[in-house]
C-alpha cells in the first residue's frame, strides 16, 4: 500500500503539470488580455492613454510569447510558492486567494458530509423498502433536487428564510458582524447562516448519491451470500450493514473524485446569488476580465482536487473493499 501511494503521488506531478499547461492556454485562448479590456473601459470613460498602456504592458509582461509567461509563472509557484500578480487588483494572487480558499474549504468539507449522511441512509431504506411509500417520496424528492438548478434553490430559500423568519439574506453572518471581531454571538450567527449554501450545493449531490446507493444496493440484495447469511440465522440489521451495503459503497465511495472539485467549482452561481466570500465570483470576475494568473491559479487548485480527490477515493476503496489489491 505505501508504494501504490508513493506511486500515485509521484504520478500526480506529471498531471498536475500538463493541466496546468492546458488550463494556461486555455485562458489564453480568447482575443485580447486584460490591457485590452482595461484599454476597451477606459475608452468608453473617455480616456485613452496607449503610452501608459504600453508601460503596463511591459511591466505585467503580456508581450512576451505564452510559452515565456507560462514558465515564468510555473517558475515562480514552484521556486517561490508565488502565483502572480492580479492585473485587476494589482496585488499578488495568494493574498487574494487564501482568506476565500479557507471558506470555500470549509463549505465544501461541510457539505461533502451533509451529502453523504443525507444519501447513505436515505438510499439504503430506498433499496431496502423499495416501491413503498417511502421510497416514492424519496425518489421524487430526489429527481426535485436533480432537475431544479442551484441558484433558484438559493433563491427561493433565501426569500421563504427572509419574509417568515425574518434572517438577514447574503452573506455568511448578518451585516452588524461584518467587520467584528470574532466572538461567541458571531460564531452563532455563521451557524445561522452557513446551513443555506451548505444545502442549497449539496442538494443535487445528494439526490444523484441517493439513486447510486439504491441502484448498488439492490444489485446486492438478493446475491446468493446474502441469502446464505440469512439462513444462517444472522440478524437483518447486521447482515445489511456487514455484507451488501459494504460492496454497494464501492461506487459511493469512488464518488469523492468528482464531488470534491465540483463543490468548489460548481458554487461560483450560489456564490454569486447569495453573496459568499468563496473562490466562486473571484473566479468569475478573473475569467471575464481576463486576469490569468488569478484565474490560472484558481483552476489549477481545482484540478489539484481532483487528482486528490480521486487519490482518496482510492485509499477508501481498498480499505472498504478487502476483494481489491493495488500489486
Amino acid at each position: 500500500m505505501k508504494g501504490f501511494i508513493l506511486r500515485r503521488i509521484l504520478y500526480m506531478i506529471p498531471t498536475l503539470f500538463l493541466v496546468s499547461i492546458v488550463t494556461f492556454v486555455i485562458i489564453q485562448l480568447p482575443p485580447g488580455d486584460y490591457l485590452d479590456v482595461l484599454m476597451t473601459e477606459l475608452g468608453e470613460a473617455g480616456v485613452e492613454d496607449s503610452s501608459t498602456m504600453d508601460a503596463l504592458r511591459e511591466q505585467y509582461g503580456l508581450g512576451q510569447p505564452i510559452y515565456v509567461q507560462y514558465f515564468k509563472w510555473m517558475k515562480a509557484i514552484l521556486l517561490h510558492g508565488d502565483f502572480g500578480l492580479s492585473f485587476e487588483k494589482n496585488r499578488p494572487v495568494t493574498d487574494l486567494i487564501w482568506n476565500r480558499l479557507g471558506w470555500t474549504f470549509g463549505i465544501s468539507i461541510m457539505t461533502l458530509l451533509f451529502i453523504w449522511i443525507t444519501a447513505l441512509p436515505i438510499g439504503i431504506y430506498s433499496a431496502v423498502r423499495k416501491y413503498s411509500a417511502g421510497d416514492y417520496i424519496a425518489t421524487f424528492f430526489g429527481f426535485i433536487g436533480l432537475a431544479v438548478p442551484n441558484f433558484l434553490l438559493a433563491l427561493v430559500m433565501m426569500y421563504i428564510s427572509f419574509k417568515y423568519f425574518g434572517q438577514s439574506v447574503g452573506g455568511l453572518v448578518s451585516p452588524e458582524y461584518l467587520d467584528a471581531p470574532w466572538t461567541w454571538d458571531k460564531y452563532v450567527d455563521l451557524f445561522k447562516h452557513i446551513w443555506m449554501p451548505i444545502v442549497v450545493v449539496g442538494t443535487s449531490g445528494a439526490a444523484a448519491l441517493i439513486r447510486i446507493m439504491r441502484a448498488n444496493l439492490l444489485d446486492e440484495l438478493y446475491r446468493p451470500y446474502v441469502v446464505t447469511a440469512r439462513a444462517k440465522g444472522m440478524s437483518e440489521f447486521q447482515l445489511l450493514l456487514r455484507y451488501p451495503v459494504r460492496v454497494a459503497l464501492n461506487p459511493f465511495v469512488s464518488t469523492i473524485g468528482w464531488i470534491l472539485p465540483t463543490l468548489v467549482s460548481g458554487e461560483i452561481i450560489v456564490a454569486v446569488v447569495m453573496n459568499l466570500p468563496t473562490t466562486g465570483p473571484l473566479l468569475l470576475r478573473a475569467l471575464l476580465v481576463q486576469d490569468m494568473y488569478l484565474a490560472g491559479s484558481l483552476i489549477l487548485i481545482v484540478s489539484m482536487l481532483t487528482v486528490v480527490g480521486t487519490l482518496i477515493s482510492d485509499l477508501l476503496l481498498a480499505w472498504i473493499d478487502p476483494r481489491i489489491r493495488y500489486q
